[in-house]
């Protein structure tokens, strides 16, 4: 797999979970972001970064709480947001992006 930068950086979008494995909303994403590609393929990007296993990118974003959602266009964080989210909440903020 490339590295985190050449991956935010490409001119895909780029959604990136950062997570736990003991969070419990973290759970609750996973069949939601497991959807998501399935619905919008190769559209947008979908990466999980643990953030036990990735402190320094962690702390790198200010990642203070999980799950922390960020979309990323070109390298550019264009969207933030802590806390679980619904399918149809997710997609209708990617199609701003598109």
């Amino acid at each position: 797999m490339e590295n985190f930068n050449e991956i935010i950086n490409s001119n895909q979008l780029t959604l990136v979970d950062f997570f736990a494995t003991w969070c419990g909303p973290c759970k609750m994403m996973h069949p939601v972001l497991e959807q998501l590609k399935e619905d919008l393929g190769d559209s947008v990007r979908i990466i999980k970064i643990d953030v036990d296993k990735n402190e320094a990118l962690s702390m790198q974003y200010r990642i203070q709480s999980v799950p922390t959602l960020m979309l990323f266009k070109k390298g550019e964080v264009v969207w933030r947001q802590s806390g679980a989210m619904s399918l149809n909440d997710l997609k209708t903020l990617i199609g701003q992006y598109q």
